[in-house]
């Protein structure tokens, strides 16, 4: 059996996340500690007691989801008595989760990462004024068809293009309102299944994320990378990161380029994984996976009650 560990993004935060994790682990509860005093922010009361209107906004989700994720991971850690790279052949994160999986690799200390992600959602919050931009889900078109589609949008001034590659029939479109207005219409006349805009607040992964890009490369120029104690791939390029100074353009690139999971989760499964353990919040990528590699195995591992079926892996 030949295991990979992956790590959420935006979109799996939910209020009370990580909570029984954190009153149950004293190791979970040092990683959160130690988040909140980096921040100087309470993002505990903030996690299990929402509201969940704050949770989601950008600049919050996003250091959330990191450390629900790294709980996890250390708990997991904690209970096999092995680190992760004795545990787990390689790691990879959806967007945000990204970062968990570089922080999980020993790429990024647990400070570092914090910091990193609390800047990355203010600066992807700033860079669009608010209603200028949007995503979109489009569910049961092909990724050609959806290509077809961008390349007619009616106004050359318009910023439209795929965002997520998620899995096959499941793309998210990104850019300007009024380009994914256009393209939610589109769709549906094509015969998707599903053409639906989605509830965020700027249209991440697109060139109009241009300044935060700009941002997170100053930032992440003076943060120490360290060489990956195990492979991790990279959501731009769905392949595996050799060297520590690929880690800041490939992030850099992330925040305005293509999500390709299901290219990335097609290497992975090419290379002999065949087990999936999603570390943190929700199950939206387990959920993707199954879709993907059908004949993968999947489990999940963000609350104390999944603890003993992933612990079997490793009988």
């Amino acid at each position: 059996m030949t295991i990979a560990f992956v790590y959420p993004g935006q979109g799996s935060q939910v209020v009370g996340m990580a909570k029984d994790l954190y009153d149950n682990f004293n190791v979970a509860k040092n990683v959160l500690d130690r988040v909140c005093t980096t921040l100087n922010q309470d993002l505990k009361t903030l996690m299990f007691e929402g509201p969940a209107e704050e949770l989601t906004l950008t600049e919050n989700t996003q250091p959330a989801l990191l450390a629900a994720s790294m709980m996890a991971q250390k708990v997991l850690e904690e209970k096999l008595e092995k680190p992760i790279h004795a545990i787990a052949q390689a790691v990879a994160g959806h967007s945000l989760g990204e970062y968990s999986a570089l922080t999980a690799a020993g790429c990024f200390s647990l400070e570092d990462a914090a910091t990193l992600v609390k800047l990355r959602g203010n600066a992807m919050q700033k860079a669009v004024p608010v209603g200028k931009g949007s995503m979109a889900a489009i569910i049961g078109l092909e990724i050609e068809q959806i290509e077809e589609l961008l390349k007619k949008t009616p106004n050359s001034d318009w910023v439209a293009q795929i965002a997520n590659d998620n899995s096959p029939g499941q793309i998210v479109v990104s850019g300007h309102t009024d380009a994914i207005t256009w393209i939610i219409e589109q769709a549906k006349e094509k015969g998707a299944k599903r053409a639906l805009s989605l509830p965020v607040s700027a249209p991440f992964h697109s060139v109009l994320m241009e300044p935060a890009a700009n941002t997170m490369e100053r930032a992440l120029s003076i943060v120490n990378t360290n060489q990956p104690r195990l492979d991790i791939y990279a959501n731009v390029t769905a392949r595996t990161i050799e060297h520590p100074a690929e880690i800041t353009p490939l992030l850099v690139e992330q925040i305005t380029g293509r999500v390709r999971w299901t290219e990335l989760i097609t290497n992975m499964n090419r290379k002999g994984i065949n087990t999936f353990v999603e570390i943190g919040t929700g199950k939206v990528l387990s959920g993707l996976i199954k879709r993907i590699a059908p004949e993968a195995n999947v489990y999940n591992f963000g609350n104390k009650d999944e603890l003993d079926t992933v612990v079997k892996l490793w009988a």
